[in-house]
């Protein structure tokens, strides 16, 4: 029985997924993942899931308490090489472990030269490096446990997949910046982000839509901690609120999203900051965070009486709604609204304050269907149907990784 082990770092955890091989299915057996690595709230959890073959209902979760994890040997780590290596001693110690075929990870930034899943060599990890600078929340936690695999296990192939790559076939003047053509021929252009996500969702709408719905014009908001939206026309990318870096766009947990570029040049010049000052304003102390100064997570802020709380909420939801009204231009139009990632499934007042500013592109939410974050939340005589479909990075890494391997036979 061979398995492929999936990798997703974050800034602070890593989130994994082990699937077996069966033919073309990649049925899931575990989930999991490392939280809070290098703060005191570090936590671990894991899942084991069960599907009867001879039964098509939904596969059933068992979910390991503490003393479990314990006989897992599985605890809380620190850092993401920590993580890392105790996944890899789990891995070998379980009774009915099989073959590791390969070990998928999530690569923020593929640069202009990796559009798609590629096996990795040392020659590469050294060139995703460079693109640290552009990615610093991610790219380097997304390759330190690649660097420490191909050296623990050199003869199981290490698969990079980017969120970058869903972008790379958009159009010339969605890409290019109003600078030199010295500067855009050196790379700086807009890049795009979140590629894994829209592009496990633009997998799914022929299986999610109906009959007759149109797919032709479709804007995906993955909607979490960090925060973009992607016009998806024919299911290609033709446009996106993110752009040389992950900071772009839209209002974010902690990140500014887009601003004057000549505000970052008066903090500079006039409030004597240093650019590592400026990078942890915009990066780390910013967005709802900064404009609420209470708190980065959507559900605390939703919970909070305070003015500041409230004025955070409404500022990101305007701001996501004046990039939709952006993204329909790029696209002409529009057909299907999605929301995705963990605000753009979880909370309702958010997707309901949005679509209400959407109301002039033809959306009608039904607040019924909103509230218990139905599949569809918009009423059946919207223009622009309305969708809620969760997000599954590490299935698109697990299939890209299936099909490299078997390229490869």
């Amino acid at each position: 029985m061979q398995e492929i082990l999936v990798l997703n770092s974050g800034s602070s955890s890593v989130k994994f997924a082990l699937y077996r091989v069966d033919d073309d299915a990649l049925p899931l057996a575990y989930s999991g993942h490392f939280s809070g690595l290098t703060t005191s709230q570090c936590a671990v959890s894991l899942t084991r899931w069960t599907q009867d073959t001879n039964n098509d209902a939904l596969p059933t979760a068992y979910h390991y308490d503490a003393q479990a994890l314990a006989s897992q040997g599985l605890r809380p780590a620190m850092t993401h090489e920590d993580a890392a290596l105790m996944l890899m001693s789990w891995f070998d110690q379980r009774e009915e472990k099989g073959t590791l075929a390969a070990v998928g990870h999530r690569v923020v930034h593929g640069g202009q030269t990796y559009h798609e899943a590629v096996r990795l060599t040392a020659d590469d990890v050294a060139v995703l490096e460079r693109f640290s600078s552009l990615a610093p929340l991610h790219q380097p936690h997304g390759l330190a446990p690649i660097k420490l695999l191909m050296k623990q296990m050199p003869d199981v192939p290490q698969i990079a997949c980017f969120d970058t790559a869903f972008h790379a076939h958009q159009p010339q003047q969605a890409r290019q910046f109003a600078l030199p053509r010295e500067l855009t021929a050196k790379g700086l252009i807009r890049y795009g982000f979140h590629g894994l996500s829209y592009d496990y969702i633009q997998r799914t709408l022929s299986s999610v839509f109906p009959d007759g719905a149109s797919r032709a014009r479709v804007i995906v908001a993955h909607l979490g901690n960090g925060a973009s939206m992607c016009a998806i026309r024919d299911g290609i990318s033709v446009a996106s609120t993110m752009g040389f870096t992950a900071l772009e766009g839209l209002p974010m947990g902690t990140r500014s999203g887009a601003l004057d570029p000549g505000l970052v040049l008066h903090l500079i010049s006039h409030e004597e900051m240093s650019v590592e000052d400026v990078s942890t304003l915009l990066y780390k102390r910013s967005g709802l965070l900064g404009v609420s100064g209470i708190s980065s997570d959507m559900r605390e802020l939703l919970a909070s009486d305070a003015p500041e709380a409230q004025e955070a909420i409404e500022l990101y939801c305007y701001r996501a709604a004046r990039e939709i009204a952006s993204l329909a231009g790029a696209l002409g139009g529009l057909d299907q609204l999605v929301f995705t990632a963990g605000i753009g499934e979880h909370a309702a007042p958010v997707r309901a304050r949005i679509v209400a500013q959407c109301e002039w592109l033809g959306m009608q939410l039904d607040p019924q269907a909103n509230g218990h974050h139905a599949e569809c939340i918009s009423l059946p005589d919207s223009r622009v149907g309305v969708w809620v479909i969760p997000t599954d990075e590490e299935r698109v890494i697990a299939s890209d990784c299936l099909a490299l391997l078997k390229e490869a036979d």
